[in-house]
């Protein structure tokens, strides 16, 4: 029969020419055509242009492609040799052997190298860590044996004849000695023939006109198609093919015409890679550097009976894109004379490279430069375009937040969102990590049973889809569940068993057992008064509502303790699969339309199971090994083509055309692959052309790429750095991409195929027409605009967020709490009652760690206990008995000075106040008419006889003052019958020297407790209708400043800047309170005194001297209280 060669510089042209050879039938008519296909990407395609070539009737779009039977290589050679699916040498089963034959023989002399790799006989840190590379060892074998096999298997058949070399006659170096002994030991124990004698059983067969293997079936005409790499055993049974049947070798070649001169000195033979000199008979730039895989399949190629190449005749290119390619089918540089003729016209955005500040900016970038083409071409449509990134993983969250994956109808640009959100997009060939949350689940119950199961990787864990479905928790149940932990003092370990393998023999504190424990007893009991069970004691707070919550948490963290005891028992591939399974099981549910993903996980599961060997040994290393390994990206068919834009790696779709090509993500270090040689890979040595070099396969791929591109090139980098905007290159194929286009034409000075784009979406170059290479504004995104027009247009800062005061609140009584809590924070409650908006705050981050050294927050949270156990008669070795139990402090006598500290401080504070401790405590109800006829109404706490005592373990400051007098006034006018005083008691100085003490104030007759009560309601009043300027530490420093110093404005000035900008002592800066969040609201970022200060009284704020309106509120508020109330130790 025949070997016959169709080549072309387009993919579709082979398509045509497959179409036509399909369109004359086989005899028999139930024979499939077999078409072998290099990705599923290229299947796809070729099967949806086949269907518009045949069968189409006179009016065209009704034709269909039936009786095609599309394979990959592998599964050719696998029909073939009738190994389709439980072929032993396939690396995923092979590994299993070869792990046996490796434990067998790390003591033998010629395994010595691979015995230090593994830290074989080794006890310290570092061979443990040898020691979990197992696994992976084995896998990279039996990788690198599948690849001997496919690219060079005169190495295996070298080996299995006892001789000592590379495949090509050269010694093997001794360092990789080891790999031929233990090659032929694998040949001796899997028993099956081994590759590199199969395929020759193969080729002489099918030589012989033999079906190689009974279920074969082979028709009579077979087509491989799209290959640009292909390795020498896949060329020889084409050659074996075509002795007795049609063989059609359909392949893309960047020019004919270097194929031509290549085709004039090259032998056909396969050389050293250092001695192919083809690259110089290579005038392009792009097709030297970027076509090595092409150059290198063309002298690999068999000799074949007819060459026919597919020529069209093109129309003259007039653009960028058409001239490039049209250079690179020609294999020319034009001369200056050819340069000066081609002109980048104005409209000309055909090749395109946008340098971006990160991932997320390109993509941003991206989605404006597909949006602009749609919208200037009304016959594009989202299936022409194709978007191919190296690292498509990394991108995939910030693609579904700038695509927002919309069903398409009226999307996001109907309620004022990106146009792009109407698109659906479609992510191809991702990994089953990333599509089947079950292998991550899976994963993460693995690093449980070997690690600390520490409490925000639990927390993390609680948030996976399925867990959240099987136990039914909401988003408030995870975030109550993470208020218990913090409460539970949970850090890490599930018991103090775990704990005993990091070498902490019986501490249980801060385990998930001892927080678990006191959550549940916090459901029947409280912690108050020092009440526990054994060393248990309760978590407060845990409602009745919550009983079912903690039941179903207690029952969650009962299947992941079981799932973790079966994982570290396990030691067979048995063991760890069967624990995987029902661990997975035990903690995760999916919907009926996720099944499938039940399903999957099952399969690949019991998969393992099946080619494991029952006995083998399997460390957790070798299982997270194993796990990651079968979680690589997976691509189906339904990913591609399916009238989507598609996104995808650089391979499944390569070389197939597209109006519309982006390459996004061709970061310098990122592309192409970084991966080093191997130093175990016999082949990396000293390579042949035509191996796999994962580096060359890349340019070849960005050369496919460029070539496929049909109207417009878009590719995307980082060309600046996101934090400090310092120029970053392009990766090196995109530059030497760069450089070619620039010399492909006559460029205007105005212009360049790379456009810089601006940091910030928001930016005004991004919205104004031709600041980014395009007539009309570069950006779609409305939210954009909207902040654009906000930075240019900036409101000035002292712009209020209320420019006119709101209505009064309704005229009615005025409850003594809400008086109260006005006073803690004015601008804050005006802010959150008034204008019911929410202020951010910073939330802790979840410790994880045992408390070894505990910091100022923690250590008052101890002590602010410790002061309320005391006030209710606890003793001092119940508190420290209590805090152990509670788990906050550090473990045994790392924990005695805290405890004594904190013992010793409470009694400090106690000391100045311990008459009023001993009186009677109580509270009354208080019944207040203002003076302007309303009520003040509530019930004050706290009583300690006839004295309100307010105790805090805090310094006491401007709130704590304030509180306690508002306490006393409303008791003096609603009981003036008793000589009532008011004590706010704390710290009057911290750190080192601290003193304790307390504030007391009385003595005041009710008229003028009432006129001073009803001027805080009235300030309570102005300041429920608009912000007033009364932050409690500022104003307090002013008015006190004022009061020693009359008329001193200046002085009072400096007393207060502190306060409200804050303080710095070296690096360290103290935020005041013009940086909290209220006052950042209402006022604006960083707003200095001085302009706070220029705010003169409106209207009637005329109650003192002060020339401010801060200095009218806070001598209005503060001078009173100041007056009456001082400093007692």
């Amino acid at each position: 029969m025949t070997l016959i060669l169709h080549r072309a510089e387009r993919t579709d042209a082979l398509a045509d020419g497959l179409a036509r050879l399909l369109s004359d039938p086989l005899d028999d008519p139930f024979v499939q055509e077999l078409v072998i296909v290099p990705t599923r990407g290229v299947e796809r395609w070729l099967a949806q242009s086949l269907s518009h070539r045949l069968g189409v009737g006179p009016r065209g779009g009704d034709g269909i492609c039936a009786g095609v039977r599309f394979v990959a290589p592998r599964s050719l050679v696998a029909l073939l040799t009738g190994r389709e699916r439980d072929d032993p040498w396939q690396p995923d089963r092979l590994v299993w052997p070869l792990l046996a034959e490796i434990d067998a023989h790390l003591d033998e002399p010629w395994c010595r190298t691979l015995a230090h790799h593994l830290g074989h006989g080794e006890t310290d840190e570092l061979g443990r860590h040898r020691a979990g590379r197992r696994y992976a060892v084995a896998h990279r074998v039996a990788r690198l044996f599948a690849s001997y096999a496919v690219q060079r298997p005169t190495v295996l058949t070298a080996w299995s004849a006892g001789e000592l070399t590379d495949g090509t006659g050269a010694r093997l170096k001794d360092d990789l000695a080891w790999q031929a002994q233990l090659w032929r030991l694998l040949v001796e124990r899997v028993g099956d023939p081994p590759p590199a004698q199969r395929h020759a059983r193969t080729v002489a067969a099918l030589r012989a006109g033999d079906d190689p293997a009974p279920d074969a079936a082979l028709p009579p005409r077979i087509s491989f198609f799209g290959h640009t790499r292909m390795p020498v055993t896949e060329l020889e049974l084409i050659e074996a093919l075509a002795a007795h049947r049609e063989v059609h070798l359909w392949l893309p070649q960047p020019s004919d015409v270097l194929w031509t001169q290549l085709a004039a000195v090259l032998d056909q033979r396969v050389v050293r890679r250092t001695d192919d000199a083809s690259a110089e008979l290579v005038h392009h730039p792009l097709l030297a550097s970027l076509g090595r895989d092409a150059r290198e399949l063309q002298r690999a190629l068999p000799r074949g009976d007819e060459d026919a190449p597919l020529r069209s005749v093109a129309p003259e290119p007039s653009s960028v894109l058409g001239w490039l390619q049209h250079d690179i089918h020609l294999n020319s540089l034009p001369d200056n004379e050819v340069r000066s003729q081609r002109l980048v016209g104005a409209g000309d955005r055909s090749v395109q490279v946008h340098a971006c500040h990160g991932a997320a900016r390109q993509v941003e970038v991206l989605r404006e430069v597909l949006t602009g083409m749609l919208q200037d071409d009304p016959t594009l449509e989202p299936r022409d375009m194709l978007v191919m990134c190296p690292d498509i993983e990394s991108y995939v969250p910030l693609i579904q937040a700038a695509f927002g994956l919309s069903d398409g109808g009226d999307g996001g640009a109907a309620v004022g969102g990106h146009p792009a959100h109407r698109l659906r997009v479609k992510l191809a060939d991702r990994s089953l990590a990333r599509t089947n949350p079950l292998f991550e689940i899976a994963s993460d119950l693995v690093d449980f049973s070997a690690g600390r199961l520490r409490a925000s990787d639990l927390r993390a864990f609680l948030g996976r889809e399925p867990v959240r479905r099987r136990f039914r928790f909401d988003e408030e149940d995870l975030e109550r569940i993470a208020t218990w932990i913090d409460d539970a003092e949970i850090r890490w370990g599930m018991d103090g068993a775990q704990r005993s393998l990091f070498g902490l023999q019986g501490l249980a504190q801060n385990t998930w057992r001892f927080g678990l424990r006191r959550l549940l007893l916090g459901v029947t009991m409280s912690p108050a008064g020092g009440a526990s069970v054994g060393d248990v004691l309760p978590v407060d707070g845990v409602e009745s509502a919550g009983v079912d919550l903690v039941g179903r948490f207690a029952e969650l963290l009962d299947r992941v303790d079981a799932a973790m005891s079966a994982l570290r028992d396990a030691t067979s591939s048995a063991d760890w699969m069967s624990g995987l399974l029902d661990g997975v099981g035990g903690v995760s549910e999916v919907t009926r339309e996720n099944l499938w993903q039940q399903a999957q996980f099952d399969r690949e599961l019991e998969s393992v199971r099946t080619m494991a060997a029952q006995d083998t040994t399997l460390r957790v290393a070798d299982v997270r090994e194993l796990l990651r390994a079968r979680l690589e990206g997976r691509a189906t068919r339904a990913n591609f083509r399916t009238g989507t834009l598609t996104v995808c790696t650089m391979m499944p779709m390569r070389s197939v055309p597209h109006r519309v090509i982006c390459l996004l993500g061709l970061d310098d270090g990122v592309f192409p692959r970084t991966s080093g040689v191997d130093g175990d890979d016999v082949l990396a040595r000293a390579p042949l052309t035509g191996e796999r070099d994962a580096r060359s396969e890349d340019r070849q791929l960005l050369l496919d790429a460029v070539l496929a591109a049909t109207d417009r090139l878009v590719v995307t980098y980082t060309g600046a750095g996101e934090h400090t905007g310092a120029e970053r290159p392009p990766a090196a194929p995109l530059g030497e991409l760069i450089d070619a286009v620039r010399r492909t034409a006559c460029w205007p000075e105005d212009r360049d195929v790379v456009v810089r784009h601006p940091l910030q979406p928001f930016d005004a170059r991004n919205l104004v027409p031709r600041e980014l290479d395009t007539p009309e504004p570069f950006s779609f995104d409305r939210t954009a605009l909207v902040g654009a027009r906000a930075a240019r247009h900036r409101v000035p800062r002292r712009s209020r967020v209320v420019t006119a005061p709101l209505p009064p609140l309704p005229r009615g009584d005025v409850s003594f709490a809400d008086l109260a809590r006005f006073f803690e924070d004015p601008v804050k409650a005006f802010v959150r009652d008034r204008l019911d908006v929410a202020l951010p705050f910073d939330e802790d981050e979840p410790g994880d760690a045992i408390p070894i050294e505990l910091d100022g927050l923690q250590k008052w949270k101890i002590g602010d206990r410790a002061l309320s156990a005391s006030l209710v008669g606890t003793g001092p070795d119940d508190i420290t008995r209590m805090e152990r139990l509670r788990g906050g402090i550090p473990p045994g006598t790392l924990g005695d000075e805290v405890l004594q500290d904190t013992i010793k401080h409470v009694g400090m504070l106690r000391a100045p106040i311990v008459e009023l401790l001993r009186r009677e405590t109580g509270s009354v109800d208080v019944d207040v008419q203002l003076l302007d006829g309303r009520r003040l109404t509530g019930t004050i706490g706290d009583l300690r006889g006839d004295v309100h005592l307010l105790l805090t373990y805090s310094a006491l400051g401007a709130k704590q003052r304030l509180q306690s007098w508002l306490a006393l006034l409303a008791l003096i006018a609603g009981h003036p019958g008793r000589p009532w005083q008011g004590a706010a008691a704390g710290w009057l100085r911290g750190g080192k020297r601290r003193q304790a003490g307390y504030y007391l104030a009385g003595g005041l007759d009710q008229q003028t407790a009432l006129r001073h009560l009803s001027d805080l309601v009235d300030v309570y009043d102005r300041g429920m209708r608009g912000p007033i300027p009364l932050p409690l530490k500022t104003s307090l420093a002013y008015a006190d400043r004022l009061r020693q110093r009359p008329g001193h404005e200046t002085s009072a000035f400096f007393a207060a800047k502190q306060e409200w900008e804050g303080r710095g002592y070296g690096q360290e800066h103290f935020a005041g309170e013009g940086e909290a969040a209220a006052p950042c609201l209402v006022y604006g970022e960083a707003l200095p005194l001085t302009e706070l200060l220029a705010e003169r009284p409106e209207g009637d704020e005329a109650w003192n001297g002060a020339s401010s309106r801060l200095g009218q509120y806070a001598l209005r508020v503060w001078g009173p209280l100041l007056e009456n109330q001082g400093a007692q130790t």
